[in-house]
């Protein structure tokens, strides 16, 4: 089982380090830039989650995190030319690593013994983090802060999870539905420009 979330992970990492690229590309940045921004998506939500856990943070107990950063920072400027619309891959990628970040780092948050509230705290923070960071570094307002569906379905991915464990079904089966259902949320909210109502003055 233990396999399968690390290897959930390292996917979840490659497609954050591919949406922080195309980010860069989008702000035309120069490599070491890109460099900076593809590392800061990948693994800025885990390290930040690790670190309120108490856990050894994940990529410098196995470096392997940081290989897959570079391998796609390196490749993604050859392939990513020759998208018309670089905007609406990076919402894809972005799409799927929310899911992906969510549920895995509900999952460990649960696995090192935190409260059910505590783990979906931390698959939020898993998912949002890092995407947060790349967009105040490329001077855009974060995805979590504009008007539509982001942290929410990452929230209802991880209380998934976490109901799921609680009936008792079998892990890996819990972890493919919760990531399914916060992916489908997500690009469902994406199609249809579904938001969260305003707060409006009083």
């Amino acid at each position: 089982m233990e396999e399968l979330i690390n290897g959930l992970g390292l996917i979840g990492i490659a497609v954050f380090a591919i949406s922080g690229a195309l980010a860069a590309m989008r702000q035309e940045m120069d490599a070491f830039g890109l460099v900076v921004i593809a590392t800061v998506t990948a693994i800025g939500g885990g390290t930040i989650r690790d670190i309120i856990l108490d856990v050894p943070v994940f990529w410098v107990q196995d470096p392997m995190s940081l290989y897959i950063v570079i391998a796609m920072a390196a490749i993604t400027p050859f392939w990513g030319r020759m998208l018309e619309s670089r905007m609406s891959i990076l919402v894809l990628a972005d799409a799927c690593g929310l899911a992906l970040f969510a549920v895995t780092g509900t999952e460990k948050a649960l696995n090192f013994g935190a409260t059910p509230l505590v783990a979906v705290m931390m698959g939020v923070m898993s998912a949002a983090a890092g995407g947060m960071i790349r967009d105040v570094l490329c001077n855009e307002v974060p995805l979590v802060l504009k008007k539509e569906l982001y942290a929410l379905p990452a929230i209802i991915g991880g209380a998934c999870l976490v109901l799921l464990h609680m009936a008792g079904f079998d892990q890996k089966l819990n972890i493919t539905l919760a990531c399914m259902i916060t992916l489908s949320i997500r690009l469902i909210a994406i199609k249809y420009s579904l938001s969260l109502p305003p707060v409006e003055k009083r």
